[in-house]
């Protein structure tokens, strides 16, 4: 966060733990959006009180945000632009049946709480999901947040969102940025000028940023044959990757410790209790216990995602700066994870306990 910092980027977190983590980045307050959903208003006050932007994606917090704050604290409002984009229903966060965003056709009743309270709506906010490829869907996103915009004076900034699409296989198709950017940034001015606004346009590329720029590096425990697939047993999982299982994402694989070798086709798994395939049916050079395998991808919703599960550990992270490798997060161990534990003092067991123990 630290480097994205030094090239003029803002965060945008949707938890007050990740506020917390972007101030402890260095981050000035004002450079952080706050776009929570389902939270408590005591985490909304936590974070008004830490100075960030506000984006509310409710009529019932907006109401209270209004009891309580009046026009003294300027918020943003993220609106629900009914637009099926991205990917697949997972990641399209858009839609009618989502819980994200207030519906654009509540925009009269989020009008009439704001003039009730006199409140000051500086940004509006939309996200309509990832992996979208279609410049049309950030146009039509963009024009309805441009007539929403006549009904707040004081707006300084629309934010477009996200969903900007990378490349997770060589045959995918993938955002065309100085297209949607040229598209973009011509409605936007037109828009500026015809109503005589001055209003900055932002967007939020996470993903695109940084996903490309992980790789989880994993060696192969076991080469297992079965009377129908090869499997390459690793020392990872979905505990680790959670993408391929969840969201049924393709990510690359690559055998880097025999990059010559014969074509074979394995499936890849990993070492818990469930069935984490990390990839199926993939033609990799051939695979030998002990190699070590790149997956590619892991820079976005990678380590964030990855868990304990079946008392595995989280790997280490490291960090190629200026063609430098740098360890950035040790290797869990066990006392990582059993730190939070409380013990509690030995239980006594009275004799007639033992007894019905031993009959049980």
């Amino acid at each position: 966060m630290r480097l994205l910092k030094q090239e003029g980027a803002g965060l945008d977190a949707v938890s007050i733990q990740e506020i917390y983590l972007g101030l402890r980045a260095g981050f000035e307050a004002n450079k952080i959006m706050y776009t929570p959903n389902c939270v408590s208003f005591s985490e909304i006050q936590e974070a008004v009180e830490l100075g960030v932007h506000i984006n509310l994606d409710n009529l019932s917090m907006l109401e209270k945000f209004g009891s309580t704050y009046g026009g003294s604290v300027p918020i943003c409002i993220r609106l629900n632009p009914h637009i099926m984009a991205g990917g697949n229903a997972n990641i399209s966060v858009g839609h009618i049946d989502s819980k994200f965003g207030i519906s654009i056709h509540q925009l009269r009743h989020v009008c009439r709480i704001v003039e009730h309270y006199n409140m000051t709506v500086i940004g509006l906010h939309m996200h309509t999901g990832s992996d979208i490829i279609d410049p049309d869907v950030f146009i039509r996103g963009a024009e309805l947040l441009y007539d929403a915009s006549e009904l707040f004076p004081d707006l300084k900034f629309l934010d477009f969102g996200s969903g900007f699409k990378v490349s997770y296989q060589e045959s995918d198709l993938v955002t065309e940025i100085e297209i949607i950017g040229q598209r973009i940034a011509e409605s936007f001015q037109a828009f500026c000028e015809k109503n005589n606004r001055d209003l900055e346009l932002w967007f939020e590329p996470g993903k695109f940023i940084v996903s490309e720029a992980g790789k989880l590096l994993v060696t192969t425990n076991v080469v297992k044959q079965t009377t129908s697939t090869v499997f390459v047993g690793v020392d990872s999982g979905q505990n680790h990757l959670l993408r391929p299982m969840f969201y049924n994402a393709h990510h690359e694989i690559e055998n880097v410790s025999n990059p010559d070798g014969e074509k074979k086709l394995y499936s890849i798994v990993g070492n818990i209790c469930e069935s984490d395939t990390l990839g199926h049916d993939r033609l990799l050079n051939e695979v030998r216990e002990g190699d070590l395998l790149a997956i590619s991808n892991a820079g976005a919703y990678g380590f964030s995602m990855s868990n304990q599960y079946n008392a595995r550990l989280r790997p280490a992270e490291v960090l190629i700066f200026n063609g430098e490798a740098r360890l950035i997060r040790r290797r869990e161990t066990l006392e990582d994870l059993t730190r939070t534990e409380i013990e509690l003092p030995e239980l006594c067991v009275t004799e007639s306990e033992s007894e019905l123990a031993e009959i049980g």
